[in-house]
């Protein structure tokens, strides 16, 4: 046999190859390419399951998921707020309603809506994930929203940033904003 003659194999493939765990099969098993490690999101929504599970364990007294409701997720919510990093301007605060204050004042940090928002879609998500059921959700009860809603306007008013919901194009506004014109 001559060494310096190429293999009939390919050096490199699209897929690996792997050892074929059945011995009596001659045909080698590819391994998916997909990869098998979590997105980003699904790695937070578990840090956030895990955190609130935390919390639930270290209630007076201690709560399985099963039996928290929508006031054990505002307390929740609250809890976190110590945690926050935004400033959130008192109403008596002279610099309410500024969005970029000249100087320090000794309002409180708090969790920004955004991440609360976010947050609380994570946990409905991780919720159900968990075998809870979508009409007995706890993150989906009314109080949760209505307190989001509350948190959204006041940090709004109190930074001086209006929020306003962004519309939804219909597709005759998408063509004209397109540059299509018809003459």
């Amino acid at each position: 046999m001559d060494i310096s003659t190429p293999s009939t194999t390919p050096k490199y493939s699209s897929s690996p190859i792997m050892m074929n765990p059945n011995p009596n099969s001659a045909a080698p098993t590819t391994v998916s390419a997909i990869s098998s490690t979590p997105s980003r999101y699904e790695n937070q929504k578990r840090r956030d399951w895990n955190t609130f599970c935390q919390y639930l364990r270290n209630h007076k007294p201690p709560l399985s998921f099963t039996r928290c409701n929508g006031t054990h997720v505002l307390e929740f919510l609250c809890y976190l707020d110590q945690f926050g990093k935004t400033k959130v301007h008192h109403q008596t605060c002279q610099f309410f309603g500024h969005p970029k204050p000249p100087a320090l004042c000794p309002c409180p940090l708090r969790q920004a809506w955004g991440s609360l928002d976010a947050l609380i879609g994570r946990l409905r998500a991780a919720y159900e994930a968990h075998g809870g059921k979508p009409e007995e959700n706890p993150f989906g009860a009314r109080a949760v929203r209505i307190f989001l809603r509350e948190v959204r306007d006041f940090q709004a008013k109190s930074r001086g940033v209006s929020y306003t919901k962004k519309r939804k194009r219909t597709s005759k506004q998408a063509e004209g904003n397109n540059g299509t014109t018809t003459s």
